[in-house]
């Protein structure tokens, strides 16, 4: 199929975690010329037919005319590490070009990754979007939510997903497995609720927005798996794949936890622990129902999938 019997979309993050579960769906998919937006190019990616658009969001100049004839965005690309200031050139001003491109070639249709972190301290128990304001607690997180806001601007859809599970996720069983090597006990009974979702299960709703009626612009949508999972039920499910040794037989209360996480040097903060083990969770149906994508089994299905990678990641890698 040439280029011009297919839509074209604009990707960023193509090479990340989420971004490159997307783009190998959008590449088997003959309907799309992908367009891959990235400072180096993506051989792999470029091999399976993707164009490459070499730019920066760093620098936003460099992005002048990359959605040029797009049909759509896919903005998944975000700068979580680094001070306040090389987070703010990505996630603000980046994003604030893209989007200025996007709106100045008329794109109809876009769509940007965000993260459920803008809301900040918990605990939450089941908010829907608008039922609590975000608040946001470090550098990578308020300038997510003022990227967002230059999306909004732009007409764009905004998904805000909890914590993503699956091969390539360097930072969630990490810090669990660092957690009970610093608190190696039963976290406050297990039964902190989080929400989850599988890479997968985001990778294939992202795709979804590309044509889902339902899901205009400008909105915000969570885009965790609907049902929360206990804390207790994510350790039992990697102790039962071999990923974590088996969680020591006592239970601690929140208080004592959080004694043993101050006096362990952990490299994991408190925020982080919280995020991890108490109610951070957020109502994630509309979004599925809107997009038409079936959401289950739940996340902990996946986890025979993704046993071997972790395993070979905690043995070779500290979190980050």
């Amino acid at each position: 199929m040439t280029h011009g019997t297919q839509r074209r979309v604009v990707l960023t993050g193509a090479t990340g975690f989420i971004g490159s579960r997307v783009a190998e769906l959008l590449l088997r998919d003959p309907a799309w010329h992908v367009r891959v937006v990235a400072r180096r190019p993506p051989e792999a990616l470029v091999a399976a037919g993707a164009q490459w658009f070499q730019a920066d969001l760093a620098a936003p100049d460099t992005l002048r005319d990359v959605c040029a004839g797009a049909d759509a965005v896919l903005h998944l690309a975000s700068l979580v590490g680094g001070d306040a200031d090389a987070c703010t050139a990505v996630n603000v001003h980046g994003t604030a070009r893209l989007m200025a491109e996007a709106v100045r070639s008329g794109v109809p249709r876009v769509t940007q990754l965000s993260t459920a972190a803008v809301y900040g301290r918990g605990p939450h128990r089941g908010p829907d979007v608008g039922d609590v304001e975000p608040s946001p607690v470090s550098a990578a997180s308020s300038t997510r939510l003022a990227g967002e806001r230059a999306a909004l601007d732009a007409g764009a859809l905004v998904l805000r997903p909890g914590l993503v599970l699956g091969a390539g996720d360097r930072w969630v069983v990490p810090a669990l497995a660092e957690l009970l090597r610093s608190v190696p006990a039963r976290w406050d009974a297990g039964r902190g609720l989080t929400s989850l979702v599988a890479v997968e299960d985001l990778a294939r709703l992202i795709t979804a927005t590309l044509d889902a009626p339902g899901l205009p612009g400008p909105s915000v949508q969570h885009a965790s798996h609907p049902r929360p999972v206990r804390s207790g039920d994510l350790l039992d499910a990697l102790v039962g794949h071999g990923v974590l040794p088996a969680v020591p037989d006592r239970d601690w209360s929140w208080p004592h936890c959080l004694e043993h996480l101050a006096a362990s040097g952990s490299r994991v903060s408190r925020r982080q622990f919280e995020l991890l083990a108490q109610d951070n969770w957020f109502s994630s149906e509309r979004v599925w129902q809107l997009a038409e994508v079936p959401y289950d089994p739940d996340p902990l299905h996946h986890m025979a999938s993704w046993a071997a990678w972790y395993r070979a990641h905690l043995r070779t890698a500290p979190p980050s």
